[in-house]
Formats: structure tokens, sequence, C-alpha cells
């Protein structure tokens, strides 16, 4: 493309062809890292594995609401079994959940979409457990619980990793194995 054809383009069409030039440079990267873990029974292992994570991440929220002084310890395990999880899940499904769609089929982009929306309904759904624990946690202590608040931000914390991941694990659980190259 000539400069003066590029300089046409508004800042977010350049900014989308930059996404998606990035993208396929990232996926040629790591197009065949994890070659094992690529099958649906294995994706579907690194979902499971995250919403246990999640489930335990939750569980440590619940803990520092009551106070348990060193339940947010649990975190750092929760994080180091969180990230190696999501890294894999993202590699293997070959980042089809946040794909620009400069670089998906049509198929692909209908795919992406739906999970997205599923991704979006649930973060706005389980938001909702955090807020109503924040408005109702701050009246009946008046805003004066240290504990109440910290715990509400880890609830929210969860809340928006379990919708920021869903797209992806979607995704990945329902995908097809990948075709065997020759």
């Amino acid at each position: 493309m000539n400069s003066i054809a590029h300089s046409r383009r508004n800042p977010i069409e350049r900014y989308q062809d930059y996404r998606a030039q990035r993208f396929a440079k990232h996926e040629r990267t790591w197009s065949k890292s994890l070659p094992g873990w690529r099958t649906r029974s294995r994706r579907r292992m690194l979902v499971v594995g995250l919403a246990l994570t999640f489930a335990f991440m939750l569980a440590v929220s619940v803990l520092c609401a009551f106070g348990v002084q060193w339940a947010p310890l649990l975190w750092l395990p929760a994080s180091v079994v969180f990230f190696p999880l999501w890294i894999m899940l993202q590699i293997v499904s070959g980042r089809r959940g946040d794909a620009p769609g400069a670089v998906l089929d049509e198929f692909e982009l209908a795919q992406r979409d739906s999970a997205r929306s599923i991704g979006l309904t649930v973060t706005q759904n389980l938001m909702m457990i955090p807020i109503a624990y924040l408005i109702v946690g701050a009246v009946i202590t008046e805003g004066t619980n240290e504990s109440m608040a910290y715990a509400g931000g880890l609830m929210a914390l969860v809340m928006l990793l379990v919708g920021g991941c869903t797209p992806a694990m979607v995704l990945g659980w329902t995908r097809p194995d990948p075709e065997p190259e020759d």
C-alpha cells in the first residue's frame, strides 16, 4: 500500500491492520507449539483446569470476606496455576477468541462473535455478585470493614477473569480437533 492511501485511512482502520499483522506474526511463531495439547480433549482439560482455578480464587475471596488473615496468600498459588493454563489455552486454540476479524474466515468470525457475546453476558451477570456484596456489605458495616472491601475487589477480579477468559474457553471446548497435516 502506498503512503498516500495509507494516510487517508482513519486511525481505527490503521490500528486494525496493525492488529491483524501482529496477530499473523504471533500465529506463525506459536502455531507449532504444544502440538500434543491441540486436541479437543486436551483443550477441555485446560478449560476445566481454568474453571477449577476460578473456583479456588472465588473461595479465596470468600475466606478474605470472613477475615481469614492468611487467605490472601492463597492468591499466589492460584495465579501460578492460572497463568500457565491461560497461556496454554490461548496457544492451542490459536487465540481465536480475541483474533482480529481480518484474519478469520466467515465461520470463525461467527464463532468468535458468539463466544464473545457469551463472555459479555457471563461478565455482566457474574459482576452482580461482587456488586451486591459490596453494596450490602457497605450498608451493614457503614463502609468501615477493610476485609469486605478487599474481598469484594478479589471477587470482582475473579468475575472479570472468568468473563474475559470465557470466549477462549468456549472456543477451546467446542472447536473440533485440528485437521491432520501431511
